[in-house]
């Protein structure tokens, strides 16, 4: 049973979220100072820390201990401004910034939940190394998650027998639930955010197919070098998977690539329908076009479960922990976000103007600033709502950004879906895949453990990037 501290502060939470008749006045960030990014501080050194100190309170109160910090974020700004500020702020971090995200992952996550592959595969390099760069290929195809939700148990249970196997998930979180979906708005939920925003779908297969290649050939080569390493240290102790005899591979539930292909036509479909009808939330506008697309989205989900074989999800392994997880915790996330945002977007006037001055120092875009502060900031605060920022930053007119500042564009592009590779919550699926993966007994690196790996990987990859890449007029 609930404690009363627990009632009391949920009814005061629900009193925030609840629409009331008052008109609601715009959160003012430019007011906020820094310690109201406190209660974001507390949730990601939670998510940090609980899982290693605490094990068992973390797996069975994740969810409490979300909805506390935010609680945290949300009940002191109606205490400091007014309820319906307050709510107004919620509602708009609900419905125009946490909704779609988290409908699109989920839709990818049931379909590609239903895709099989049976068949014996051993943990080799070769094998390893042909199920990273199909994973990478396919992302921005259909999507981080859906290349992770198809790919990683087939990739978890090829490795089961190795005893040295979580570098082959962290490398896979890399390459397929990061870098591999940064060409398309379907791949990765920054770029699905600047679609919705107005950028052109193929805007980015055109701008950053370059860097894409060369930050994907060098991270998989690093990945070959690492993996044949530490398979011959295996093979010192023990034989990997040579008692088993390869079986022919499988593929089942194909139905369910055809129902990837309409999530991308859903969303195709959404960018190129318009009817200006617009729908008002306490300030916030929701579009027609966007409501129906979410809609479709959900039902496409429900097709899946109806039309794919219990079974195949069964062989799978699949269950509900990971999207449920994910759910909470980024829900979290955006609740304690709401005040951190407002701060950036009050730009000069706000608490981050000394952080945000260097993107535009004398009113000039620095590409190399915006590509590693979207990229640092993406890596902690989600890569979604971070490229939105820094879209809003430099200019927020979609024209513009595509033609006259495109490489500022690229680079704001590139920081947030390569650098949301560098903590497990930088992007959805990272923390999809580290919970499939402990299901079945690979024991990942903790919060401090995945970024040591990240930052000896990927920060030196990211420094040649910059080199070559930013800013130097990408076609």
């Amino acid at each position: 049973m609930p404690s009363r501290g627990t009632v009391l502060t949920a009814v005061t939470l629900l009193a925030v979220i609840v629409p009331t008749g008052a008109q609601a006045a715009a959160l003012e960030g430019a007011a906020l100072g820094w310690q109201w990014a406190l209660p974001f501080i507390g949730l990601i050194l939670t998510i940090a820390l609980a899982p290693r100190l605490a094990p068992r309170l973390w797996h069975r109160h994740y969810g409490k201990l979300a909805f506390v910090w935010a609680t945290f974020a949300v009940v002191p700004l109606a205490a400091t401004y007014d309820v319906e500020t307050a709510r107004a702020a919620f509602l708009h971090a609900f419905f125009a910034e946490y909704l779609s995200f988290i409908v699109l992952l989920f839709a990818l996550y049931v379909v590609a939940g239903g895709i099989l592959i049976t068949g014996n595969l051993r943990g080799t390099p070769l094998v390893n190394t042909a199920i990273l760069a199909l994973g990478t290929l396919i992302a921005s195809l259909v999507g981080t998650t859906g290349a992770a939700m198809i790919l990683v148990r087939p990739l978890v249970r090829a490795n089961s027998a190795r005893l040295n196997n979580a570098h082959v998930i962290v490398f896979f979180i890399f390459l397929a639930a990061n870098i591999g979906g940064s060409l398309t708005p379907i791949g990765n939920p920054p770029l699905f955010v600047g679609f919705l925003n107005g950028v052109d779908f193929f805007w980015t297969a055109q701008h950053l197919a370059a860097p894409t290649v060369f930050v994907a050939g060098l991270v998989l080569a690093i990945f070959i070098a690492v993996d044949i390493w530490l398979y011959r240290e295996d093979r010192r102790i023990t034989t990997v998977g040579e008692v088993r005899p390869p079986t022919r591979l499988v593929l089942r539930g194909g139905i369910n690539f055809l129902l990837i292909v309409s999530i991308v036509a859903a969303i195709l479909a959404s960018a190129m329908w318009r009817p200006g009808v617009v729908v008002t939330v306490d300030g916030t506008a929701l579009e027609l076009q966007n409501l129906l697309r979410d809609a479709v989205l959900l039902l496409i989900a429900v097709l899946s479960l109806i039309v794919t074989p219990n079974e195949h999800r069964e062989a799978n392994g699949f269950t509900w922990e990971p999207i449920v997880e994910v759910a909470i915790l980024f829900g979290a996330i955006f609740a304690c976000l709401i005040p951190v945002l407002a701060m950036l977007k009050a730009g000069p006037d706000g608490a981050f103007a000394w952080l945000l001055a260097a993107a535009a120092p004398a009113g000039r875009a620095n590409e190399v600033a915006y590509f590693w502060l979207s990229g640092a900031l993406s890596a902690f605060l989600d890569n979604a709502p971070t490229y939105l920022v820094f879209f809003t930053l430099a200019g927020g007119d979609p024209a513009e950004l595509m033609t006259r500042l495109a490489p500022t564009l690229a680079a704001i592009s590139m920081g947030a879906t390569y650098m949301g590779a560098l903590t497990y919550i930088g992007n959805a699926p990272n923390l999809m895949i580290r919970t499939i993966a402990e299901e079945r007994g690979i024991k990942m690196p903790g919060f401090f453990g995945y970024m040591a790996w990240a930052g000896v990987v990927l920060i030196p990859v990211f420094v040649l990037v910059t080199l070559l890449f930013v800013g130097r007029g990408l076609p």
